[in-house]
């Protein structure tokens, strides 16, 4: 199971526009709302606190053994050109060819929820240290400019949208299924004989992580595919839907 270090910005004196609400506070709620779609797509994480900074995530970070490490921000524009700049950048250390290609499908797929495609970017940088100073390969979004109205605006008004794209550009980077979150509930293991394999993804060649015995009670996160992304004690994986009997 992949695993990833999530970094909102804890920068909570960079307000928007109209003083409604600050970078870290919109970034912490991208990184909620990515939550439920991590755990569904089988996606371990981590993530830094508001009372934190750039310099103890990134020491937090690599204390850790992640996959990758990716930063939650909203840009703003030199004071001179304040509100007159729109547009979404992807920062990526030139240094690391794994960095560079989660930033080049983070901007893919970005194009295809940003109002303005062809303002989303990636970039390099030797300067960010959240992409430059981490163990995992690391990217830094800076989704749009939180002192123009319209980017704002797009960016309150789509949460869940740009969690849920990020989640998949996850999965793409990492080669596994996307899987959409449902309502939590529970299902029933019900095999014959012996146990239920709990695997790291969902297919009968993934490796297996955990077993469940006949008439263990599942915590089920979504679906995909004939398989489900459930919970089992301390594991996360999947399991066949034709071994499950869901509780309604």
């Amino acid at each position: 199971m992949p695993s990833i270090y999530l970094s909102p910005s804890t920068q909570e004196y960079n307000a928007y526009y109209d003083g409604q609400g600050s970078e870290e506070y919109y970034m912490n709620q991208i990184a909620d709302a990515m939550e439920p779609y991590l755990t569904a797509s089988g996606i371990a994480f981590s993530r830094n606190t508001p009372d934190m900074t750039a310099a103890s995530s990134i020491r937090t970070s690599n204390e850790g053994d992640y996959d990758a490490h990716v930063a939650l921000h909203s840009n703003a524009a030199p004071e001179t050109l304040s509100g007159q700049l729109r547009g979404a950048d992807v920062y990526y250390d030139p240094d690391s060819m794994r960095s560079e290609r989660l930033a080049q499908i983070v901007a893919a797929n970005l194009k295809s929820i940003y109002p303005v495609p062809t303002d989303v970017t990636i970039r390099p940088t030797d300067s960010l240290g959240e992409v430059t100073r981490t163990r995992a390969p690391a990217v830094l979004i800076e989704f749009a400019y939180h002192d123009n109205p319209a980017d704002a605006e797009w960016i309150r008004s789509n949460i869940d949208a740009i969690a849920r794209n990020v989640v998949l550009s996850l999965t793409e980077y990492f080669r596994i299924p996307f899987v959409e979150p449902q309502p939590i509930q529970t299902a029933t293991v019900e095999v014959s004989s012996g146990n239920l394999n709990i695997r790291s993804a969902p297919s009968l060649s993934a490796p297996v992580i955990g077993k469940a015995p006949d008439g263990a009670q599942l915590t089920v996160l979504g679906q995909y595919d004939g398989w489900y992304a459930v919970r089992y004690g301390d594991y996360e994986g999947f399991v066949s839907g034709d071994y499950i009997v869901l509780n309604y």
